[in-house]
């Protein structure tokens, strides 16, 4: 019995120490999961379109298609608190269009400052 008590602590002792010695394998690279835009070039020679909507509290929104495919829905307008969106469609038009430009000239995604709306006319310039 004492011989049994021996060689098994001998055993579970040569397991502990062999499980220490083994390499950890390589942890796979942490990669952030957000927004992924294809790139800029994908939208050079593709069909942009747009179409203005009705957004809430009789205000004008823009729905952009790339290739008849729904690519953005803007009820709102961009930048800005609120969920109004336009008071004119005119000033849809004119958002609409720049954010067609920037996807053609490879912006992704296609962000608009309040200080390109100002150039347009769309806010005033004290917002």
């Amino acid at each position: 019995m004492k011989h049994l008590t021996v060689t098994l602590a001998i055993l579970f002792s040569f397991t502990l120490t062999q499980a220490q010695q083994q390499p950890a394998p390589p942890a796979a690279p942490q990669q952030e999961q957000g927004a992924q835009f294809p790139d800029g070039s994908a939208y050079k020679n593709a069909a942009i379109t747009y179409n203005i909507i009705d957004a809430p509290n009789n205000t004008f929104g823009y729905d952009v298609f790339v290739d008849g495919k729904l690519m953005i829905h803007q009820t709102s307008i961009p930048a800005m608190p609120g969920n109004d969106g336009f008071k004119t469609k005119d000033e849809a038009v004119k958002v609409a269009e720049m954010v067609m430009y920037k996807i053609r000239k490879g912006e992704m995604p296609p962000t608009v400052t309040p200080e390109e709306m100002k150039e347009l006319g769309v806010i005033p310039n004290d917002k």
